[in-house]
């Protein structure tokens, strides 16, 4: 079974808005493919390097270098990995509007070295921190100044910006590596996603063992600083590779058409429907079919009295056609499942948060060895890299005979499954939490830090099915000229869910007056926080099934190659057909 999209052939290699590096037509036997694809990774696989190597220890230099409380410092990181995300929105405008995906990449990645060269000296110059102290054995603690975490924000942020423009075009890039109208890249496709995260779960593999254990005990600056000259590789790698991609060119900025469509709706809401929407604009010369959905954007497409009369009666901003509404009309289906997976991401955020602060408060020892509170996080990734193993080579297969359906799980399937996962992890977490906090109260002893590994494996086998779930969700039903914008889209689910983490512990700490989120773990209750978060994911679970039952995916399943001709087929005659009415309608109006 083929999944054919009704752009199918649009978005190929017979595409002319697919070129080589000199603009010619794409030549399939020497570019794109799985070569082509695995450069582009290369610096992802960077970018993944340095940010988790920063991101799943910093609130440990936040609190113990810096002296900053544990609720601040947990901010402090989920509103850094949000705004990352965030400005994933950015990057993909850019890329659709104007740079284009590989620029795009090129650029934001030189930023990324930037801002990750200087974080290495803000943690290396001993003006920037206040002098040390252990606040455990009843040392008084200066916490840092503005000024000392001036270049230190300075630094995440910039990194944030350069991150954020690499994510959002990087998959998408990737993806352009392969003709979804070619039967066999289309089943490389569909691995391609799968591969994708793995890839980057062994960067941040590497990031969470290595250079965690270089920041604690060799310093900081030399963590950082391989961080830096990873991104500066990643570059070169890249930029060597572009005789070999395949460069899909701008087609203007989707946000405009988004607006105009919008803007356009509101100003003809009091025209009356068509008796026929085949008298709706470019209705037959449509490339998306048109639609029953979201039915009041149709009027957008009307083109009423006083515009005809108008000289430039077929301007975009006097009527839009069918096909810019039922772009538009893609780009709103996603929201409802978007906004139910922001949850997920605030629950994973508590992995590189409360989870390693946990980690401070219990026993690291391996023999001799300390194990770094931040490597921890390592059975995450591990977990991570062995879910996504499982479900290509595993899951899906099976799921393939059972089903006959070429993806096997389908993406919001896999979606589900993730956020059922950090449900039960949540309820792990509490359980270890409360066991923790016994021990050390109750009977002065501090368990083993091996006890949270449940938590970090049952939230990376959530994340697994989720991320993968997601990026194909959004990548696959968008529409084609907006499929960086829409990988945005997906990053904002990872920004909204930090930036809801920072809410909920501000807003948990002003409802406990504090009681609950202490710096002092051992004097709080962090498992009520956590069975907070499960709650919270039971509702969004349900809110989930409810949306996912209503939506209609793009494409269409179909059982065979044979069956995806003959519906190509049918489309091609329903087009002609629709053009000889189109014919017959202006002789009509001639007469």
């Amino acid at each position: 079974m083929v999944l054919v999209d009704n752009n199918a052939g649009k978005d190929g290699a017979e595409d002319g808005n697919l070129v080589d590096f000199r603009g010619n037509p794409v030549d399939k036997s020497r570019t794109g493919g799985w070569l082509a694809a695995g450069l582009i990774l290369g610096t992802e696989l960077s970018e993944r390097v340095c940010v988790m190597g920063i991101s799943m220890n910093l609130v440990t230099y936040l609190v113990g270098d810096l002296h900053l409380p544990s609720s601040k410092s947990a901010n402090i990181v989920t509103n850094f990995m949000g705004t990352l995300n965030l400005l994933g929105l950015l990057g993909g405008f850019l890329a659709d509007a104007k740079l284009g995906r590989y620029l795009t990449v090129a650029i934001f990645a030189s930023i990324a070295a930037v801002g990750v060269t200087l974080l290495t000296l803000a943690t290396s110059i001993p003006s920037m921190k206040p002098p040390e102290c252990n606040p455990r054995k009843g040392g008084h603690c200066i916490e840092a100044s503005g000024q000392q975490l001036a270049l230190l924000y300075t630094a995440l942020y910039i990194l944030a910006l350069g991150g954020g423009g690499i994510k959002s075009n990087v998959s998408g890039f990737g993806s352009d590596q392969f003709d979804s109208s070619d039967p066999k890249e289309n089943k490389s496709m569909i691995y391609f996603f799968n591969r994708f995260y793995f890839c980057i779960s062994l960067g941040s593999l590497f990031a969470v063992t290595v250079l965690v254990y270089l920041q604690d005990n060799v310093g900081r600056a030399w963590g950082y600083g391989i961080s830096a000259g990873t991104m500066v590789l990643g570059v070169a790698v890249l930029i060597g590779g572009t005789t070999l991609y395949r460069f899909k060119k701008p087609q203007g900025s989707p946000l405009t058409i988004i607006w105009r469509v919008l803007l356009l709706a509101w100003r003809k809401r009091k025209l009356t429907y068509p008796s026929d929407p085949g008298f709706l604009n470019e209705y037959h010369n449509a490339i998306v079919p048109h639609t029953h959905m979201l039915r009041c954007l149709d009027k957008a497409a009307i083109l009423d009295d006083s515009a005809a009369a108008n000289e430039d009666s077929k301007s975009p901003w006097i009527v839009s056609t069918v096909t810019e509404v039922e772009e538009v009309k893609m780009v709103l289906k996603l929201i409802p499942i978007w906004s139910t997976c922001i949850l997920f991401w605030t629950v994973y955020s508590q992995m590189n948060t409360f989870t390693i602060e946990q980690a401070t408060f219990m026993n690291r020892k391996v023999g001799n060895f300390s194990v770094p509170a931040g490597s921890l996080s390592v059975f995450l990734f591990i977990s991570i890299l062995l879910f996504t193993s499982i479900n290509e080579r595993v899951t899906v297969r099976i799921a393939r005979k059972i089903t006959h359906n070429t993806q096997g799980i389908t993406s919001l399937q896999r979606v589900g499954i993730g956020l059922l996962l950090s449900i039960v992890g949540m309820v792990a977490s509490a359980l270890v939490e409360k066991c923790r906090r016994e021990h050390a109260i109750y009977l002065n002893f501090n368990i083993s830090a091996f006890w949270l590994v449940p938590q970090f494996f049952i939230v990376g086998a959530g994340e697994a099915f989720a991320y993968v779930g997601q990026l194909e969700f959004f990548i696959r039903e968008a529409p084609e000229g907006m499929k960086s914008m829409s990988t945005g889209l997906f990053l904002s689910t990872l920004s909204m869910g930090y930036f809801v983490s920072s809410l909920l512990v501000s807003l948990v700490q002003k409802a406990t007056k504090g009681r609950w989120l202490k710096s002092n773990l051992n004097k709080g209750k962090l498992d009520l926080f956590y069975w907070l978060l499960a709650v919270l994911g039971v509702i969004n679970f349900f809110i989930f099934i409810a949306f996912s039952m209503k939506h209609q995916y793009k494409v269409q399943k179909l059982s065979s190659i044979e069956d995806s001709a003959e519906e190509l087929g049918k489309w091609k005659d329903l087009t002609l057909d629709n053009k000889e009415k189109k014919l017959e309608a202006d002789e009509k109006v001639e007469a």
